[in-house]
Formats: structure tokens, C-alpha cells, sequence
């Protein structure tokens, strides 16, 4: 609560707060410090901030140690269902993956022995029907699970709600729109989508599942506020990750370096374990896997590329060509992102703007281009003697017909050749991966066929992110940076002319630098890539080509998932507020139009117009103290007032406050009542039906407002605005004058708590300090 400072500057005091849009309406007002932007997607804030009202506090001071630590096992429980549902949900997209890829490379490379024109018709139209489940599903059931969705999921950790990315149909459209997508052989991977689909399962599991369905369950609904659903969200993207790439010390940095904005020790020990739930549920997967029992899946190791048994040492002339690496992956890094940029506006403002069947044919158009090229582009492409069998080598040359790997025999007209081109073009990504990065496999690939193909793939990737099918970009940014990379390793090779050089070693160096260039990680990369490769031998480098890159990358412009939520209209708010905030107040930033504040005690029908004639969600409750002087009390969110509203039970007839002391009387409603459900935007004002009689009565505020909301003064640079508004996770701020006077100084030893010897359940501060002069 505040003193009565405000009395002679109400007029002046300005308030930030968000605006909720109507769900038919286009735009999205700006929210506090951001100005008004153009925005397609109804987005709202969150309320993170606990909201310390009446309800809460009888609720709190009803629950006693032992609930406390209930409600700990429980957290803990949910982390552990969430590494076990998104370690399946990793297992059986991998799986459909591996085996649609099995199936219709078995099948192309039975066919292409009689006929290669039949061959590649059936190819193409694998992908082709691949393809088309893919993109159907997303336009005609799921529209949100289109793309990575690690944007709107950074947007949803940084305190933006967008509806419909956490709903259980967009989780059945990301997995099974993966499959597709990725089976059908596009440009893309499921590493991002991945991500997505445990923030959705983690979100399900929160709210005990989804009702829309019937497939919910009460004893799991344990989680109402934004706040607890914050937390499950990251411990759902980290799972993902871990998932993924079977990295799970990289799904824990990667949570905390791309996708949260606030963090905390418990928090990461929940996380912690999420990942390592999920890697012993792949592992026992893929153990169980080996015997046959998935297919063409679990034939590797729980390492995905392993190449542990690749260069041992390297000099330091080596140094000057993996620093140019670095520089070639942020230059390529920020060409892709902002030829990204290029070609989602131009979809967005003209070609998907003519509905869901151009969606339709632009995804089947991009899968038979697709095709067309990965199957024909080696067959121009001329045969390779085999190299010397090497007796320590496992490695085959050629492969078997129906086999896919290294040295691919496609296309060639003696025994002992292999087409190079093929072998890394018509072959599924991972493995395409896995070749470019193997050992003791040195001229497999030429200069030629490496730059033909990343030409193309390069292409393919910018065309094919940002079709409406589910799309990750973490394996086409390791497959155009390993290209690169080998590239620049086999003219290190001819250079040196050292036998110790692995032109792997560049290609896992290029990876990781295009992967920094685009998406401007380095820390979570860079464990990310160890896990992967299984080679700590390398990390110096990978660290020293990340940091090159990054520090390119950023010359030009913002990271990959930075500048695709600016193009959805994500309002996202930053780790650094902008130069220009250092030279604004606080008091600028609310602009000149006067605050909309409420009564103590209202009445309904002032509630039911102000709530029609804009659409803030929180507003200022102003009271009288004796002597006339106006009081803030605290403020009052619009979803509070339309629970009350549609409830009644706390209509009076009285225009008299139930208790002038505030807010001790008894309460009717549960806190988790004024919980917005996380599958819709809640009760509207126009849903809610009031008699003429209802118009009439009055809603005493005080015991369902927030009497301690944070404040600010009006001179306060916008750029400590910034920080306490992000690092808190705030929805609001009250702008104030300056005080009038002090009524106690709080430092650190006045936060110090001591549990007395007599008595352990008594807490109490230690205060040293109790006024200031």
C-alpha cells in the first residue's frame, strides 16, 4: 500500500500496463513500454508477479510445512513425467522418421536397378505423400504448430500468452506434422518442432490435460498460476533438447541461455533431472531398439554422429583456417537469417494470404523441387574409384545396393565406384551428417560436390523454412556448415600435406560455426556439439570458431528465432533495453493519456462500461483516507473483475466498504478461481449476462486486489524500467511522483532470517536498521 504522497500528483501519475485484444481484431496494442505495432497473432502478457490479495494470503497461512513439501514432491514428480513423455514422444518421431527414410530408400534402391526414371518417380512421390499428411494436418487441424515454434515459446517464457502454441491438437500436429516433413525428405529437421512438443507436454501436464478432449485428470490439475506453468515450460524445452540430440547437460544450458528469461537454482535442479530422465528413457529405447524391434531405428550409438575415433591433436597452423571457418559461418549465418527475413515477409504479404490450399500446393511444390534435386543432381554427377581398402577401417566402399551410408553406389557403371554427391544428397540427413563428419575418410568427398551442394541445400533451406509444416533448423545448419567446413578441410589437407588432419574435424568445426552464425548460441552449442560427437578433444576449437562466428553474425544482424518472433509480432523483451532508454524517464514512457483508476467500492455498471470502452488489463483502486486525501491501494487485473462479475456472490447492495480496515472479511472465491486457463483466453465481458438489478449493486475491490504492486518514480531512468520490469517478470508498474518522505531504510541484514532455538517454526527478520533520517 501506498502512503499519501499521492495526494497533489494523481493527474501526473502514469501507469504501464498491457492491453488485451479482441480475438477478431488484427493489431496488438503496445504493451507498456513498447509502442503501438502491427500484430496478427491475439497475444496478451502474463502474470507472472504473485499477486499478494486477500485470497492469497488466507490461503497461504492456511498451509503448513507439511503441504509444502507435498507441493515440492509434486513439482518433482511433474519433471519427471515430462522427461518420460517427451522421451517417448522423441522415440516414436524418431522412429516413424527412420523408418519412412529406411522404407523408401530400400525401396527407391531396389527399383533403381531396373529403372532409375521408375525410380525416381516413386521417390518423388514418397516424399511427395509424406509431405502433403504433413502440411495437411497443420493447415486443417493445427495451425499453431507450424514452424520451429521456439519463438513462441521464448515469447511464452519472456511473459507473452499466444494462444493456441501449448493446446494438445498443436502437440499432435507437431509430432505427426514432423514425421512428415522430416520423412519426406525436406530441408529442415525435427530438432526444433522437438522443443515444442515438450513445452506442450509439460503445459498439459500442468493443467491435468486437456478438457476439449476429455483427456484430463483432476488429481494432476496441481498448477494454476503463470508462474508454476513457467517453470514446467522450461523443464519441457530443456527436455526437448536433451531429446533431440540426446545432449541433456545441452538441454539444461540450452533453457537457460536461448529460451528463458528467468532463472533459478531450483529451477535448475528440475530441469536438470528432466534431461536426465529423458536420456535414460532414449537410451532404454534405443536398447530395446537394437534387437530388431523398431525397424531401421536403434542400429547406432546413444551418440548420434560419434567420431571419438577421429583427430587426435591438432597444431597451431591449423588455427588460421578453423578462424576463417568461424568467419564463413557468420557471414553464411546472417545471410540465411536475413534471407529468411526476405522471403517469410514476402509469403506472408502475398502468398499465404490467399488461404490454406496455396499452403498446400507451396509445401507439395518445395517437396517435389526437393526431390527432383536430390535424386537428379548425382546422376550428373560422374562415379569415384573406391580408395584403398584401409584394414582398420570398418567403412565400406561401395555400399551394398539398398544400403545407405559412405561411398553410396548410385548411378555408376563398375563395381568398385561410388558416387560422391549421392552420397551425401539422396541419403537421410543424419546420415548425410554422419558421413560428412566421419574419420579416415579422406578425399571421399570433392571440392566439386561439396560446393554443388551447398549451393543447392543452402537454397532449399531458405526456401523451405517458413512453409506451414513443422520445421527445425538445427540439422540443415549442421549439414550447410559441415559442407563448408569439410570444404575448407580438404584445402587444408593439400596445403599442409599432414596425415593427421581430418577433414571431419573442419566439418564439425563448420557445423558449429554456421549453428552460432544463425542462431547466435555459444555456451549451450557448445556442449550441445561435444555430447553429439563425443570428442572433448575438440572443444577449444568449437568454442574458439562459436565466438568468432556469433561476434560476425551480430555485425549485421539478431539471431535466427530474435528476428522470426519480430516478424510474428512477439513482443519480446530483451536481455538489454536499447541505448536510447538511457535518456528517457519513466514518466515518458506512459505517454500523455490519463490513467483509468477505479473506487474502492464500485458499481457493476461502471465496472461493465469501463471494461467495454478499452482494453487494459489492470487498473489502479483508488481509496479515501479519513481526512478526504486519495490513497492507491493497489490495482486490480481485469480478468479478477470478470471472474467476479460472471460469479455475482460478491454483489452488495451497500455503497459503504464491507470493513473500512481493507480486506479482512471472509472470502467466497479460491485463488485458483482467478487462474486464466492456459487452453483459452478466459471470460470475456461480452459472454457475461447482468440484469438490471446486477447493474445496480457494488463490489467492494479490496479483498481481490494486489495491495502491494511495484512502483516506480517518475524520473527513474527508462533503461532500470527495463530491467525490473524483464528480470521480475512483471505485467505492471505503477509510475508515481516522488515520495514526500521515508518511512525506513531496508538493507541486507534486515533480509537475514533466523530460526530461533525454542521454537523452530518461529521466523523472524533480524532487522538492524528500522528508519532513516
Amino acid at each position: 500500500m501506498l502512503s499519501n504522497h499521492f495526494q497533489n500528483g494523481m493527474e501526473t501519475a502514469r501507469f504501464v500496463w498491457s492491453r488485451l485484444p479482441h480475438s477478431e481484431e488484427g493489431e496488438l496494442e503496445g504493451a507498456g513500454l513498447l509502442s503501438s505495432t502491427s500484430n496478427k497473432n491475439c497475444v496478451e502478457s502474463l502474470d507472472y508477479e504473485v499477486l499478494e490479495n486477500y485470497a492469497y494470503r488466507e490461503e497461504q497461512a492456511q498451509r503448513g510445512k507439511l503441504y509444502v513439501g507435498f507441493n515440492v514432491g509434486v513439482k518433482w514428480f511433474f519433471a519427471l513425467l515430462i522427461g518420460i513423455g517427451t522421451g517417448l514422444a522423441a522415440v516414436f518421431i524418431n522412429i516413424s522418421v527412420e523408418n519412412f527414410a529406411g522404407w523408401k530408400f530400400a525401396l527407391t534402391f531396389n527399383i533403381i536397378q531396373k529403372s532409375y526414371l521408375a525410380g525416381c518417380l516413386i521417390y518423388i512421390l514418397i516424399n511427395l505423400a509424406l509431405v502433403f499428411s504433413s502440411v495437411y494436418i497443420i493447415t486443417q487441424f493445427a495451425p499453431a504448430a507450424a514452424g520451429s515454434g521456439i519463438p513462441e515459446i521464448k515469447g511464452y517464457l519472456n511473459g507473452i500468452d499466444i494462444p493456441g502454441i501449448l493446446l494438445f491438437r498443436t502437440l499432435i500436429g507437431k509430432i505427426f506434422g514432423s514425421i512428415g516433413s522430416v520423412g519426406g525428405g525436406l530441408a529442415l529437421g525435427k530438432e526444433g518442432p522437438l522443443v515444442h512438443t515438450g513445452a506442450c507436454i509439460a503445459s498439459l501436464l500442468g493443467q491435468g490435460g486437456s478438457t476439449k478432449y476429455h483427456l484430463s485428470s483432476r488429481w494432476l490439475q496441481g498448477f494454476k498460476s503463470d508462474r508454476d506453468r513457467r517453470d514446467l515450460v522450461t523443464c519441457g524445452c530443456a527436455a526437448g533438447v536433451a531429446a533431440a540430440f540426446r545432449a541433456p547437460v545441452g538441454g539444461v544450458l540450452f533453457a537457460l541461455e536461448e529460451v528463458t528469461s528467468w532463472w533459478r537454482s531450483q529451477l535448475m535442479w528440475r530441469v536438470f533431472f528432466t534431461s536426465a530422465i529423458v536420456a535414460v528413457v532414449v537410451r532404454a529405447a534405443m536398447g530395446w531398439c537394437k534387437s530388431g524391434n523398431c525397424g531401421h531405428f536403434g542400429s547406432g550409438g546413444f551418440i548420434i554422429w560419434d567420431i571419438s575415433d577421429g583427430q587426435e591433436d591438432y597444431s597451431f597452423e591449423e588455427l588460421l583456417p578453423m578462424a576463417v571457418i568461424g568467419v564463413i559461418g557468420g557471414l553464411l549465418g546472417a545471410l540465411f537469417n536475413q534471407l529468411t527475413i526476405y522471403v517469410t515477409r514476402w509469403r506472408r504479404n502475398y502468398l499465404h494470404k490467399k488461404g490454406s490450399r496455396i499452403k498446400i500446393y507451396e509445401a507439395c511444390l518445395i517437396s517435389v523441387i526437393t526431390s527432383v534435386i536430390s535424386f537428379g543432381l548425382p546422376l550428373l554427377r560422374k562415379c569415384s574409384p573406391c580408395p584403398d581398402s584401409d584394414p582398420d577401417s570398418e567403412i565400406e566402399c561401395p555400399r551394398a545396393p539398398g544400403m545407405y551410408g559412405n561411398y553410396v553406389n548410385f548411378y555408376c557403371s563398375k563395381d568398385k565406384e561410388y558416387n560422391d554427391l549421392a552420397t551425401i544428397f539422396f541419403n537421410t540427413q543424419d546420415d548425410a551428417i554422419r558421413n560428412l563428419f566421419s574419420a579416415k575418410t579422406i578425399h571421399e568427398f570433392s571440392a566439386q560436390s561439396l560446393l554443388t551442394f551447398l549451393v543447392m541445400f543452402y537454397t532449399l533451406a531458405v526456401v523451405t523454412f517458413g512453409t506451414a509444416v513443422p520445421a527445425g533448423q538445427f540439422v540443415p545448419g549442421i549439414m550447410i556448415g559441415s559442407t563448408y567446413g569439410r570444404l575448407v578441410g580438404i584445402f587444408t589437407v593439400n596445403h599442409y600435406k599432414k596425415l593427421n588432419i581430418e577433414e571431419g574435424t573442419y566439418a564439425l568445426l563448420g557445423a558449429a560455426s554456421f549453428l552460432g552464425g544463425s542462431m547466435r548460441m555459444t555456451v549451450s552449442l557448445c556442449v550441445i556439439m561435444v555430447e553429439i560427437t563425443n570428442n572433448l578433444k575438440l572443444l577449444p576449437l568449437i568454442m574458439l570458431v562459436l565466438l568468432i562466428s556469433k561476434a560476425v553474425g551480430d555485425a549485421f544482424n539478431e539471431g535466427l528465432y530474435e528476428e522470426q518472433a519480430r516478424l510474428k509480432g512477439i513482443p519480446l523483451l530483451e536481455s538489454r533495453p536499447k541505448y536510447e532508454m538511457r535518456k528517457m524517464t519513466a514518466r515518458e514512457a506512459c505517454g500523455n493519456q490519463k490513467v483509468l483508476s477505479l473506487p474502492r467500492v464500485v458499481k457493476v455498471a461502471d465496472v461493465v462500461s469501463i471494461l467495454r470502452c478499452n482494453k487494459h488489463n489492470g487498473f489502479p483502486v483508488i481509496d479515501h483516507t479519513r481526512n478526504g486525501e486519495p490513497l492507491v491501494i493497489g490495482i486490480m487485473l481485469r480478468s479478477h473483475l470478470l471472474v467476479l462479475l460472471q460469479s455475482k456472490i460478491d454483489f452488495q447492495h451497500s455503497p459503504l466498504p464491507c470493513d473500512p480496515k481493507g480486506g479482512s472479511r471472509a472470502i467466497r472465491h479460491n485463488f485458483s478461481e482467478f487462474a486464466k486457463p492456459v487452453s483459452s483466453k478466459g471470460p470475456s465481458i461480452n459472454d457475461i449476462h447482468l440484469s438490471s438489478d446486477d447493474l445496480e449493486m457494488y463490489i467492494d475491490l479490496a479483498p481481490f486486489l494486489n495491495p502491494s504492486p511495484y512502483v516506480v518514480p517518475e524520473d527513474m531512468s527508462l533503461t532500470k524500467v527495463y530491467n525490473l520490469f524483464r528480470q521480475l517478470g512483471l505485467r505492471h508498474i505503477f509510475v508515481v511522483p516522488r515520495a514526500s518522505h521515508v518511512i525506513g531504510v531496508i538493507t541486507r541484514k534486515d533480509l537475514l532470517i533466523e530460526e530461533e532455538s525454542d521454537d523452530s517454526a518461529t521466523m523472524e527478520l533480524q532487522s538492524t536498521s528500522r528508519s532513516a533520517t
